[in-house]
């Protein structure tokens, strides 16, 4: 019962992640109708629907999202068994499962993966662009990768990757007709753009060249919950943002930004790779994050 329960909920898993009956079932060598009698079958055990199905699109439930979060971990689990007693057990094989910001992800990340896809061919790599913080392992990732975030839970492990630089910048249009601030506490006046993700927002305390602390309030009419969209937003000229270097250094090469307070010592933004804390680290997570490191270490993610 349990076997067959674990089988229908790694079908399930497969109809989520490609979308189709057809395709999940191709997958595991089942036909569309075998695949959707898998997940009828948990829906009449749970007695609850997993998905709403259209002719177009099949949609999570509540209840499903639930099963598709919590299944991850069961796929996850036996992963790791195949990737213990498999041929080659330092070989990265299966589904490595990471969660990223979307600014960063795309420019540090995703050039890693390529790589990574690219040395060893029995892996696989599920990536996730968003600037939430979720819990890893409720939302069944390897690793996530975070600026300036640490996990205070005992069960990860938090490793810096790379130490930036936040940078102060806004479009040269921005000053058409405002006064260039020349001090921390002249930002009160100006239009702030703001990280905030989940009720929690990005404070300002930046340290003048005297060592004085300035705490910035400013005028905050937009806030946002994505990197990428504040750097869009200073680009149109609607603020003022704080972003790490690794995010803005070009435009600001290019002059499509200027930074703001040059003189400013802006806060260090720590760049975090999060997983959790296993005796023996999966092949498949440890050799991406060696593979990362030595990116890092090597400028390609400047």
């Amino acid at each position: 019962m349990i076997k067959s329960r674990v089988n229908d909920i790694l079908v399930f898993l497969s109809v989520v992640d490609t979308g189709s009956f057809a395709a999940a079932g191709k997958a595991f060598g089942l036909s569309r109708s075998t695949a959707g009698k898998a997940v009828a079958r948990l829906e009449q055990g749970y007695g609850v629907r997993l998905l709403n199905r259209t002719t177009r699109s099949l949609d999570l439930t509540e209840e499903g999202r639930s099963l598709y979060e919590r299944g991850q971990a069961v796929r996850a689990a036996i992963e790791a068994v195949e990737d213990a007693v498999a041929p080659n057990p330092g070989v990265p094989r299966g589904t490595l499962r990471i969660t990223a910001p979307d600014a960063l992800g795309r420019r540090l990340i995703l050039p890693v993966v390529h790589r990574y896809l690219a040395r060893w061919p029995e892996a696989r790599v599920e990536m996730s662009l968003s600037d939430r913080v979720d819990n890893i392992i409720d939302k069944g990732f390897d690793l996530a990768i975070r600026i300036d975030v640490r996990s205070e839970d005992r069960s990860h492990i938090s490793r810096t990757m790379l130490t930036d630089e936040a940078l102060l910048c806004t479009s040269p249009g921005y000053f058409g007709d405002r006064p260039r601030p020349v001090r921390a506490e002249q930002l009160d006046g100006h239009e702030i753009l703001q990280f905030s993700s989940q009720g929690a927002r990005q404070g300002w305390r930046l340290r003048e060249e005297d060592g004085t602390l300035v705490r910035v309030q400013g005028r905050v009419r937009l806030r946002l919950d994505s990197a990428e969209a504040l750097r869009e937003a200073a680009l149109a000229g609607s603020g003022i943002a704080l972003l790490p270097r690794l995010l803005v250094a070009a435009d600001i090469a290019a002059g499509r930004l200027e930074q703001v307070l040059p003189q400013i010592d802006n806060p260090a933004v720590p760049i975090v790779a999060v997983y959790p804390h296993r005796r023996l680290l999966e092949p498949r997570v440890r050799c991406f994050i060696d593979m990362l490191a030595e990116n890092i270490r090597h400028g390609s993610g400047d």
